[in-house]
């Protein structure tokens, strides 16, 4: 058995993806791939149309090779500066998840507790200490280092944007995901951050979802808000 099923949480560090990609592009003679082609329709109805936010899930484990998909994919989406604050543990066991359920808003409880898995989207408040390795173009280090505030907006956008790439990856893979804010913070940092580095954004169930668990779908996006248009255009 692999040292990753023998780990009920999994801290997955920062991926240097600037770097990475510059020695893909030293190392390959190819030219430039043309023009990206829209995906297919099944593809964008998997992703966004047709998917819903789980509240059950399958007896089906998720494996490790999944996982381990689903983070290589999703590190490669784009964040500021290449900053990558996000951070995450995922949650593979019982006796994990029950760290967790102090923390738990009430109707969160139940469906985290017998969730395959559940990931902990933290953001790394110290995040531009990798800037100098993921980010060439300048010193950026200083532009936060110095700027508490600027350090956490960024931070929190970030991380939260990693967390939906995280999503996206999980429902490209077949998996279906249920993203939580439904909790208290400070437990979660005291629990899983208690040196205070890192800290909880959201959470995120993932499995393979039972829709005997879905409440009735709602009107689409741009109807739910009757005489609102959520384009908003400027001359």
């Amino acid at each position: 058995m692999s040292r990753f099923m023998h780990q009920t949480v999994l801290f997955i560090p920062y991926f240097d993806a600037f770097q990475a990609l510059k020695i893909c592009q030293s190392q390959s003679s190819t030219p430039a791939r043309p023009m990206n082609a829209p995906l297919s329709l099944a593809a964008q109805e998997q992703i966004f149309q047709a998917a819903r936010t789980f509240n059950r899930y399958t007896e089906q484990s998720i494996s490790d090779a999944t996982l381990h998909e689903l983070y290589e994919l999703m590190k490669w989406g784009p964040t500021a500066m290449n900053s990558q604050p996000g951070r995450f543990i995922f949650l593979r066991s019982a006796e994990a998840r029950q760290r967790l359920a102090p923390a738990l808003s009430p109707g969160n409880l139940e469906k985290t507790l017998a969730a395959p898995v559940t990931v902990i989207v933290a953001q790394d408040t110290q995040f531009y200490e990798h800037l100098p390795t993921q980010f060439s173009a300048y010193d950026a280090r200083p532009v936060f280092e110095n700027n508490a505030d600027a350090a956490r907006a960024t931070a929190m956008r970030n991380s939260s944007l990693q967390g939906a790439y995280l999503i996206v990856a999980a429902r490209m893979l077949g998996l279906d995901a249920g993203p939580m804010s439904g909790f208290d913070a400070a437990k979660v940092d005291a629990e899983f951050f208690p040196d205070g580095r890192c800290r909880a954004n959201f959470l995120v169930n993932l499995g393979y979802g039972d829709p005997a668990g879905n409440y009735p779908r709602g009107p689409p996006p741009g109807l739910r808000h009757r005489g609102a248009n959520p384009l908003i255009a400027r001359p």
